[in-house]
């Protein structure tokens, strides 16, 4: 069965089609029994009647017992009364038989109703086909006497009349009710195509509405239409999109008043503690002046100072991305260049193994600073959390369609740690989350990953973690993460010299 026929329609259709179909079928069928029995049954009782009033009349003329003489007579006169009729009569009496017809074998006449018509005093008949044609043969026994008195004489009389009338009658019965059908079932169908309409419809509506529910037009609303099932059904779904939509409201507004709150403490926490840190620097440099005591705690204050810096820094970066106002600011670079610069301000040239391209072999449109910010977070994660040596590795990549001509630009920072346990992997660019639960303090503010991952899907590219394998099984050999940023279909632009990156030293640096 094709799909149309799976839906509610078809089946609609296909239900009422087959009610109907049975129904008319039913229905026709009992008609044409009972009008063929009737038929039948008028046509039988009015030849028995006949052939008895005719037996009767000359029953007083017949002598007893009679002779072969007087049953030729009565088969006769019998026959000869109906002429019409087309009558075959057979007048039998013992081992003595006439026949209306000459040569007339009588073949219809079966011995079990010879034996019915010899026991009973009543007329039987029997309806019989040959040669494709339907007969009726009646079978009477003959009394003499009175009728308190008539006992069984022996003498019997059989008919046989072709019912061609009758069944002419049939036929077209047959034929009335054959075609019947066939409006039944055409306004069956137009009666199923009419429900499913009007049942269909608010389904659809519902259907709509869901879809534009999914979409997020949460005041999406169906209009209920008389007092059905499915007027119900509507109703409920609009108190369920109200209920919704408040809901959403309400977690809109939650959300907003938090990122707001998370934003306007970030920024006011920017002053206070640009001034701790120009007093922790002033600190630092009479630090070796004081007393171990008081050098320890100095050095403290300013650690932790930086610490609560980078972190006011991460959460002003983080409610910019929530609140959709992080933009790039793209420029033509030499990627492998762009890396070595990040690598230098870091000072983790030395410390971190590079597999970079030559000069000018792999260029592309880039936010500098977000890159810089996206590769010097993996890096630090990597020199932090993992084992050196650490790999730093970029080359380009084609997308398997060639049609498509697309360039991508995949950047993978890899390390000889104890890798990521497959617990955790679902859940390392999670904000906040940490894998060691115990390990309550940390250097870094747990938002670099995040922040990373977010810079690389404003450039449309995906970044993705997982356990880098060796001989000694699927994590022993270290984390490696990917960094995939597509670059375009044409060769960019000659562009201006881009401005100089950020020193390590600058607020705008991201890291873990």
């Amino acid at each position: 069965m094709n799909r149309p026929l799976r839906g509610l329609r078809g089946r609609l259709l296909i239900a009422f089609v087959l009610v109907t179909a049975v129904a008319t079928l039913t229905t026709g069928a009992l008609t044409f029994r009972e009008a063929r029995v009737a038929v039948l049954q008028q046509s039988q009782d009015t030849i028995i009647k006949r052939l008895r009033a005719h037996v009767d009349g000359l029953a007083p003329g017949i002598a007893y017992p009679p002779t072969q003489s007087d049953l030729e007579r009565v088969a006769l006169e019998v026959a000869a009364a109906e002429p019409a009729q087309n009558w075959r009569v057979l007048a039998t009496y013992r081992g003595l038989r006439a026949t209306s017809r000459p040569q007339d074998t009588f073949a219809e006449l079966s011995a079990d109703m010879r034996s019915a018509v010899g026991s009973r005093r009543a007329a039987v008949f029997q309806r019989v086909r040959t040669d494709g044609r339907s007969s009726l043969v009646v079978g009477l026994p003959v009394t003499f006497g009175e009728p308190a008195e008539r006992p069984a004489s022996g003498v019997a009389v059989f008919l046989t009349v072709p019912q061609t009338g009758e069944q002419g009658y049939v036929d077209a019965l047959v034929t009335a009710i054959g075609r019947a059908v066939v409006p039944a079932l055409g306004l069956a169908v137009l009666l199923a195509l009419l429900a499913a309409r009007g049942v269909l419809r608010p389904v659809r509506e519902l259907r709509r509405a869901t879809r534009s529910i999914a979409e997020g037009h949460l005041d999406t609303r169906l209009a209920v239409n008389g007092s059905d099932e499915l007027a119900d059904l509507s109703h409920t779904f609009n108190e369920t999109a109200a209920a919704l939509e408040e809901s959403v409201a309400e977690l809109r507004r939650m959300e907003a008043r938090a990122r707001r709150f998370v934003a306007d403490v970030s920024h006011e926490l920017r002053t206070p503690l640009a001034a701790m840190s120009a007093v922790t620097d002033v600190l630092d440099e009479d630090a070796a002046r004081l007393d171990p005591d008081t050098a320890m705690a100095v050095r403290l204050i300013s650690g932790e100072t930086v610490k609560l810096a980078r972190l006011v820094n991460d959460l002003m970066e983080i409610s910019r991305f929530d609140a959709g106002a992080a933009g790039l600011q793209l420029d033509d670079l030499d990627l492998a260049e762009s890396l070595r610069r990040t690598l230098a301000a870091r000072g983790w040239q030395d410390t971190v193994d590079t597999r970079l391209p030559g000069p000018g072999e792999l260029r592309g449109r880039v936010d500098p600073r977000r890159l810089d910010v996206a590769v010097a977070n993996l890096v630090g994660n990597a020199l932090r959390h993992g084992a050196c040596p650490v790999q730093l590795r970029l080359y380009a990549r084609e997308m398997p369609d060639p049609a498509d001509g697309t360039v991508w630009a995949v950047i993978e920072v890899t390390d000889s740690g104890p890798g990521i346990p497959a617990d955790v992997l679902p859940h390392v660019f999670d904000r906040f989350y940490k894998s060691d639960t115990a390990r309550t303090r940390s250097e870094g503010s747990g938002l670099g990953l995040s922040i990373a991952a977010e810079n690389v899907r404003l450039h449309g590219g995906t970044v993705r973690a997982a356990n880098r394998p060796e001989s000694g099984g699927a994590e022993s050999g270290g984390a490696v993460f990917t960094v995939e940023i597509p670059l375009g279909k044409e060769e960019p632009e000659e562009m201006e010299e881009p401005e100089e990156m950020e020193q390590p030293g600058e607020k705008e640096v991201r890291e873990t």
